[in-house]
């Protein structure tokens, strides 16, 4: 599974890991994506999307059918 959001786009980033000592080495900060059902009334049906927690805040924020409707405007098969 990528670790992508498809709501906000998020991806993993990179960084370091600095201890004490200042000895820098590379590191990931990964996305907490997780793959989620939601049902769409419009369509009586549902679907399965990748979401961060961020985005999950998001679809409750907006709802369901408006995320959609932004993901197939930017070109998202669902």
């Amino acid at each position: 599974m990528s670790r992508v959001c498809q709501v906000t786009g998020a991806r993993p980033r990179t960084g370091n890991n600095v201890p004490h000592s200042q000895h820098r080495t590379k590191r990931w900060f990964r996305v907490n994506v997780h793959k989620r059902r939601y049902f769409l009334p419009s369509e009586n049906r549902w679907i399965t999307l990748t979401v961060s927690a961020h985005g999950n805040k998001v679809i409750d924020r907006r709802g369901i059918e408006r995320v959609v409707a932004d993901l197939r405007a930017r070109g998202e098969r669902i």
